[in-house]
């Protein structure tokens, strides 16, 4: 039995899964909000307390960054040691891996149903490919090609600095530094950030504020209420920053696919996309990530993917321990 996690700065969702004719099979799982719990080792005594599970080995993909077996999560108060999981479950040792490396791994769990087309690309080139996912916060992942298989490895380019690309952009960095040391681009792409456009964009003079959108946001999540609001097209200020929020997501996934060279396709995962695919299908997106210069036509042949399965990083963790278990060939 494997015991494996997706972590985040919202939710936590735990699972038991068994390996069966070299495919996995849930046996069990939760969800637990995150920020109601003192860290990771209370949720997984709660875990273990209510079902019991015969555990053998367990992973637990983690939003942060991953070094020595040990994370200070970015978007929680929390530290979490691998061994210190280990003890707690009985077991020799558990692994701790990022995230965003989990979801690579999960692609290859993925079914043409938990997938929609940005862009088609050239289907079938062999190659590297990257995974970028914008939620709580920003994250990205790359899948090594060897000529056999892919590799997932982690990376933090979430946290790497924003390069605004025009006036309006410029003067979004300029208004953030206002408020921030430094202003990655996970700064203006997760959840947080769409609010931070929003406010900029309101600050500035560029859009007003609905009373009615105000009102929302005293009882829901900014973020949710900003991207509903311009989805629906009931505030025009709504409707400006999921623009410039998907303009701007664009971008960032184009350079990560030159960064990575990913021919074989970048995935956009996260608990955002899939709300605003409407969005995401308009040619806002598009136009940014292959607005490279002279290496346009390399982005333009790159394969773009949007991840609907929520629980892609959770299958993804359960598969690297199957792999690492040698229960999977």
């Amino acid at each position: 039995m494997i015991l494996a996690g997706d972590i985040g700065g919202t939710s936590t969702r735990l699972a038991v899964f068994e390996v069966r004719n070299n495919a996995l099979r849930t046996v069990v799982e939760r969800t637990y909000p995150s920020r109601e719990h003192t860290g990771l080792r209370e949720i997984v005594n709660r875990f273990v307390a209510e079902h019991r599970p015969d555990i053998e080995h367990a992973s637990f993909g983690i939003a942060g960054p991953v070094v020595d077996g040990r994370v200070r999560t970015p978007n929680l108060p929390w530290f979490i040691d691998a061994q210190d999981l280990a003890d707690e479950l009985g077991l020799a040792a558990t692994e701790l891996l990022n995230d965003l490396e989990a979801n690579a791994y999960g692609v290859a769990a993925l079914a043409a149903s938990d997938l929609i087309p940005l862009n088609v690309g050239v289907p079938g080139t062999a190659g590297n490919a990257a995974v970028i996912a914008a939620g709580t916060g920003l994250g990205e992942a790359g899948l090594y090609w060897d000529g056999k298989r892919h590799y997932p490895f982690a990376a933090e380019g979430g946290h790497a600095d924003f390069a605004p690309r025009n006036a309006l952009e410029i003067e979004l960095l300029r208004y953030l530094l206002q408020t921030h040391e430094h202003v990655s681009y996970e700064r203006v792409l997760s959840g947080p950030g769409l609010h931070n456009i929003y406010k900029f964009l309101r600050d500035t003079g560029n859009a007003k504020e609905c009373a009615a959108v105000v009102e929302d946001m005293r009882s829901r999540d900014p973020s949710a209420v900003i991207s509903e609001a311009g989805l629906q097209g009931s505030c025009e200020l709504c409707v400006r920053a999921l623009d410039v929020f998907v303009a701007i997501y664009g971008a960032a996934a184009g350079n990560l696919a030159l960064k990575i060279m990913a021919r074989a396709g970048v995935y956009i995962g996260g608990g955002i996309a899939p709300k605003i695919i409407a969005k995401l299908k308009g040619p806002a997106f598009m136009d940014a990530f292959t607005a490279k210069g002279r290496l346009k036509p390399i982005c333009e042949s790159i394969p773009v993917r949007v991840i609907l399965n929520p629980k892609t990083a959770l299958l993804g963790t359960a598969r690297y321990t199957a792999l690492q278990a040698a229960l999977l060939n």
